[in-house]
């Protein structure tokens, strides 16, 4: 333990240096971006529903509910440059990646135009493709070519490809930690040097009704639907949507940072008596205890995690157990524990990314969201009855620090990791000088133009944010054919928007050359 503490690579000593979240998109169930998200799970939202409308709600073996994201079927191919006869075979997952991609890019402050040619890294987490069961398996007549457009191996090369970045790009799966492992590995490649910066990308869809079928026969979904970590009416999980993708760069280029990524750890559970389903409480714990030795901080700072928590009568005792051995023996004050799966139920493969969203909630309002479902713990739960541990069920006020989160495979690939909230306090509050600011902007659609041009100015004058948008809108985005501005801060607001018929910073390509010299003849020219 003392030699790995002297030496691990992927500790930072220099700020700059540091591996940063600059930049989030996600869409969840019933919430079609992160603020929604967070006004749901504030409010104690379960965002369940019934009327999924993927499958007859009939079918034997079939839980009444899911965790359904939005317009699964809508795409603007044209603005990503994917033809429509390749379109229409892509993944419905892949076409979301491709959207959040854009707006994670967009949230840390950069123009998607300023990655063209850099080492930016893609890294997907994705586990299973219902679409490409159905595409490749039940429909070979289909027009076009679905291997290409539902392959879990291409996603991130797509990504890669549209951006025209060179950095390494793959997919890792590692059943539901499969968006924590990728986040892992992105830090790693960064922290080597391997690569600038990395975008991790993950979704997972409810589509095909047999998957959610294995997994009730697998004894870890919940008859009824709902998902209630520790509680003692909890049975399973209820299976969920979700899309999120997280840009990972250096403190030092970021130009918004969001939380630091301090460290991270995985390990596997290996053989076990019980079945390769069934967590390891000694894995769990090792990873614990081992994780805040190599990383050099204390378990005591931590005053919240995120826990992998599903619900299920198996996984939550052994992971509360882990926690309370590994983590809570010298505290003399309990441990904040939650688990965002209470509201949008297990989105798998991309529940680590769930996650961190919430948890970048907290940090950046100060308020740790309330886990819901909970009244009472189970009898072998004695962290929590004795007081250990402490399950967060109303808002709570959080002063800032670290938290870590957890996230398990249902074959043993665990993972944790520890972020720590920025301490930068935002300016938000004018200038010295508190004169207006010219506000410039683009967008796809003229609503897009007005919607940001509103939040502008409901900020009053934002001077971090203003820059932000300055920064995004310095170079031309393609695709962008509607402009318009604002004057922010200014009594009276005008905000025009001026259609662009013909983007100028594109330039048209070549088609032909004519001399202009005439007729053609022998030696012309000379």
């Amino acid at each position: 333990m003392n030699e790995k503490k002297r030496f691990n690579p992927y500790i930072s000593v220099d700020a700059e240096e540091e591996i940063v979240i600059s930049g989030i998109s996600g869409r969840f169930p019933n919430s079609d971006n992160i603020k929604e998200f967070q006004e749901n799970i504030f409010n104690k939202m379960d965002l369940g529903s019934t009327d999924h409308q993927r499958w007859n709600n009939y079918i034997y073996e079939m839980p009444p509910r899911i965790g359904k994201i939005n317009n699964i079927q809508k795409f603007d191919s044209k603005f990503f440059d994917i033809p429509v006869s390749e379109a229409h075979v892509l993944d419905p997952g892949f076409r979301i990646l491709f959207e959040h991609t854009y707006e994670a890019i967009i949230d840390a402050g950069v123009n998607p135009a300023e990655l063209k040619g850099t080492n930016t890294s893609v890294v997907s987490g994705i586990n299973i493709s219902d679409t490409y069961l159905d595409l490749i398996y039940d429909k070979p007549h289909i027009a076009g070519l679905p291997i290409l457009g539902c392959s879990k191996a291409m996603i991130a090369n797509k990504i890669s490809h549209w951006l025209g970045v060179t950095g390494p790009s793959y997919n890792i799966d590692t059943a539901c930690s499969s968006s924590h492992f990728a986040m892992m590995e992105a830090y790693k490649m960064i922290r080597s040097g391997i690569c600038e910066a990395a975008i991790v990308a993950s979704v997972n869809l409810c589509i095909h009704p047999y998957i959610t079928c294995q997994f009730f026969r697998l004894g870890i979904l919940s008859a009824d639907g709902y998902c209630k970590p520790y509680d003692e009416e909890g049975t399973g999980y209820m299976r969920s949507d979700a899309a999120v993708v997280v840009y990972l760069q250096k403190a030092r280029d970021a130009r918004r940072i969001y939380a630091t990524f301090v460290y991270g750890k995985t390990n596997c559970d290996g053989f076990k008596e019980e079945g390769i389903t069934f967590p390891s409480f000694d894995k769990q714990k090792m990873l614990l205890e081992e994780f805040y030795e190599e990383c050099g901080i204390s378990s005591l700072k931590l005053s919240y995690m995120e826990a992998h928590a599903t619900g299920t009568l198996a996984g939550d005792p052994v992971e509360l157990q882990a926690i309370d051995e590994a983590l809570c023996t010298k505290r003399d004050f309990p441990l904040l524990l939650g688990s965002v799966k209470s509201n949008i139920g297990h989105s798998e493969s991309v529940s680590g990314h769930c996650q961190i969203a919430k948890v970048l909630i907290a940090m950046e309002t100060g308020i740790i969201p309330p886990t819901i479902h909970f009244k009472r713990p189970r009898k072998n739960m004695t962290a929590i009855i004795e007081g250990r541990v402490k399950i967060v069920t109303e808002p709570t006020e959080w002063k800032g620090g670290y938290i870590g989160v957890n996230s398990f495979g249902f074959g043993g690939a665990n993972c944790h990791i520890l972020l720590k909230s920025n301490p930068k306090i935002k300016v938000n509050n004018g200038t010295d000088d508190n004169l207006p600011r010219l506000v410039t902007i683009s967008g796809r659609t003229k609503e897009a133009v007005k919607i940001i041009l509103d939040d502008a100015q409901s900020r009053w004058i934002d001077v971090e944010y203003i820059s932000l948008l300055h920064r995004i809108h310095s170079g031309n985005i393609e695709g962008h054919p509607y402009r318009g501005y604002t004057i922010a801060g200014s009594k009276v607001s005008d905000n025009t928007i001026i259609k662009m018929e013909r983007n100028l910073c594109t330039k048209r390509p070549i088609c032909f050359i004519f001399s202009g010299i005439g007729s053609q003849c022998l030696n012309m020219g000379t």
